[in-house]
């Protein structure tokens, strides 16, 4: 007989399986025991070697001896006709059946009972945990350099390449549960989003976000059904810690979200976090209109009128079908400020503001800590007209409920900067790069302020190193041109925003750096109407276009802007109808602060309203004027801030005080660090004209015209 043969006689392959049946069960229940006292891990790994070495013993034992009616006997002693080991073998055939099905009734109850409940309990644990906890400010704690994870965007496995909308926002919704996690970085959306359809390397992908753990997974989506899998993988050895796949209606589609995140959250908990991890909850709704809402918010990325408009009617249909989903009013309200001439669309700004206001109203009387509600009215107080003061606490308390709304931060920041908060502004905006480096309003706005603070070099050292994971080239070039722009090189800048606004052309912030480049390069006829900023109206008088510049001035004041207003009054010798128009909005000039305080770049109404003042004789005033111009002044100065236009409203400061000397002095170190104007500076600034014809003051006028000369030449452009 052969070998086979006489292994299958003597039962060591019924044996064997037996064996392996009845260890697994054994394992199960052994685990089950070990949990339940916390018994360290090398008592179950010690169990496991012993099965193993038993496994041998019972194959020898099998084949060495065999059972017999007067028991256990070599098998080499038994005669083989009064052998029983057909007896035996079925014997051991009704063992494996029975442990067999004993093994599927254990899996099924704990797949489809205990699992389930395990689940329940943990969701509701650390949502319970969420309810009762309160949320703490957002420097109140900082993730640990290993507390950090990346969500990449889950692919779309479904048949239909058009349900990629429900696979990224179902990612991006675990995304903001775990950044609402105290004390878990989470890589941004923009950055994480940028490795989409990219078959990266973990460890690359790791290195760039600056992150230790990493979520992928898949979303199959087929008619009411979805199927989502998820696995969650160290960066740095490419261990799987946690997998998971689930099959469900779509109605349990927020029951999902959730037990993914508190998976996530446990698995993270047992070698990284404390027990004061915590979750919150996914807002309910129906499941038409949660796909509205997911379909809507991702056509709020694309930031093109089109695609806003169309995000705007799926979240009038979301609402209509459920009037009590507050996410949908928070990002209708955000669509309608998109939407305005101020932005990317058409609408009057006064009308879509107006709009917006109510939506959001509505999102925070549904629920009162929706941060995207809270961000949305940061957006909206952030103007025009800009009201910071009302901007900034909304603002805060967003991040404070969910620190991944990385517009919210970017909001933030500008309206630090419109109250002269350059230090929390450069920390937010080290904050935003560091979480979501690829973020490109916070990209841009760090290279602006680092231009703003005289630290060109620190500037260009950071776009060389964002760039290579930079894809919108535009961006890189629009950074470049501002520093240029900040330095007094005017053409080179210039270039640089003409080729980026080629890319991007109704981008508004670069249409603004082109009108700049233009305006101090003296091509007043280019400057365009950008409807947003100054520069326009200030061409438009070079050019003696003076009523074109008043009806514009005058529009730009009742959109809540009276920057444009006050310099034209007093450069038309109208400074009598400034003061009226001042006196008849506010009873001083602290009211008026609270109305428009003093931005990082420098309180230019301020040094308008004081000329005004001292030309209509109110010497009180005017030195009240004079002080809050002065203090302001001193703190940009002190917080950094060395742009040659904050350099010449100090020697405005001068001007005004009758310091002929210091004033002089001043205005030379303005324009030597590469301050550039209109070739007659008084034209402009109509506060220097009292020092038109002085020598010293001409002789520092004509090295300014100089310069501007160069950078006309490298333009092929005469002498002005």
């Amino acid at each position: 007989m052969s070998l086979f043969g006489e292994l299958k006689r003597r039962n060591v392959f019924r044996a064997g399986i037996a064996y392996v049946v009845v260890a697994w069960l054994v394992l199960q229940v052994v685990d089950v025991i070990l949990n339940n006292i916390d018994a360290p891990a090398w008592v179950f790994f010690v169990t496991l070697m012993l099965l193993g070495a038993g496994f041998i013993i019972v194959l020898v034992f099998s084949w060495v001896f065999e059972m017999t009616s007067e028991g256990v006997k070599r098998e080499s002693e038994v005669d083989r006709s009064q052998s029983i080991v057909s007896n035996t073998g079925k014997k051991l055939d009704r063992l494996i059946t029975g442990v067999l099905v004993l093994a599927l009734a254990y899996f099924m109850i704990d797949k489809f009972v205990l699992s389930a409940g395990r689940d329940a309990a943990l969701i509701e644990a650390t949502l319970e945990q969420a309810v009762t906890t309160e949320t703490p400010a957002r420097d109140e704690i900082a993730a640990e350099p290993d507390h950090s994870i990346a969500v990449l965007p889950f692919v779309n496995m479904s048949d239909d390449v058009g349900n990629e909308y429900f696979s990224d926002g179902i990612s991006e919704e675990i995304l903001n549960a775990l950044a609402k996690v105290r004390e878990l970085k989470v890589a941004g959306r923009t950055s994480s989003f940028a490795f989409k359809g990219q078959n990266q390397d973990l460890r690359k992908i790791g290195e760039t976000l600056g992150v230790q753990n990493i979520l992928e997974g898949s979303v199959r989506k087929a008619g009411n059904t979805v199927r989502i899998t998820a696995q969650l993988i160290k960066v740095d050895d490419g261990f799987h810690l946690w997998s998971e796949t689930y099959d469900r209606e779509l109605d349990d589609i927020f029951a999902i979200q959730d037990e993914i995140a508190a998976a996530i959250l446990q698995e993270m908990k047992t070698t990284l976090l404390g027990d004061s991890t915590m979750l919150t909850p996914a807002a309910r709704t129906e499941a038409e209109v949660y796909d509205l809402y997911l379909m809507a918010r991702q056509r709020l990325y694309d930031r093109t009128e089109l695609s806003l408009q169309s995000a705007a009617d799926l979240l009038d249909r979301a609402i209509a079908l459920d009037p009590e989903y507050a996410p949908a009013y928070a990002q209708r309200g955000i669509a309608s400020m998109l939407l305005s001439v101020t932005s990317y669309g058409k609408i009057p700004q006064t009308q879509a503001f107006s709009q917006a206001k109510l939506y959001l109203d509505k999102a925070l009387d549904l629920d009162p800590n929706l941060a995207e509600a809270w961000a949305g009215m940061g957006f909206y107080y952030n103007g025009p007209p800009e009201q910071p003061l009302k901007s900034i606490p909304a603002l805060e308390k967003a991040l404070a409920i969910n620190p991944n709304l990385i517009n919210a931060g970017n909001w933030l920041n500008l309206a630090y900067w419109r109250t002269n908060r350059v230090a929390e502004s450069m920390a937010l905006l080290d904050e935003l790069t560091q979480r979501d480096p690829m973020y490109k309003p916070a990209f841009g706005n760090r290279v602006f302020l680092l231009a703003w603070m005289g630290k060109a070099d620190q500037a260009r050292a950071y776009v060389d190193r964002i760039e290579p994971f930079m894809s919108d080239k535009s961006q890189v070039e629009q950074s470049r041109a501002w520093i240029d722009l900040a330095e007094g090189k005017a053409a080179t800048g210039l270039r640089r925003m003409q080729s980026a606004m080629e890319k991007q052309p109704t981008d508004r912030v670069y249409r603004v750096g082109v009108n700049q480049g233009h305006y101090l390069t003296q091509q007043f006829e280019q400057v365009f109407d950008d409807n947003w900023s100054d520069i326009y109206g200030r061409a438009l008088l070079q050019l003696g276009r003076v009523e074109e510049a008043r009806i514009l001035v005058q529009k730009q004041a009742a959109d809540g802007d009276v920057r444009p207003l006050f310099r034209f009054l007093n450069t038309t010798d109208q400074s009598d109808l400034l003061i009226e128009y001042f006196d008849e909005r506010w009873p001083d000039l602290e009211a008026f602060q609270l109305h428009d305080p003093a931005p990082l770049w420098g309180y230019w109404p301020m040094a308008d309203i004081a000329l005004a003042y001292r030309r209509t004789g109110n010497q009180q005033r005017f030195e009240e004027a004079l002080a809050v111009l002065r203090a302001s002044n001193q703190s940009s100065y002190s917080q950094g801030i060395r742009h040659p236009a904050l350099l010449m409203l100090m020697a405005i400061e001068h001007v005004l005080a009758g310091e002929t000397t210091q004033a002089l002095e001043q205005l030379a170190i303005a324009i030597d660090s590469g301050y550039i104007n209109s070739a007659k500076i008084s034209q402009d600034l109509p506060f220097f004209r009292e020092l038109d014809g002085n020598p010293e003051y001409e002789a520092i006028q004509a090295r300014m015209i100089e310069h501007i000369n160069r950078e006309r030449l490298q333009l092929g452009l005469g002498p002005t």
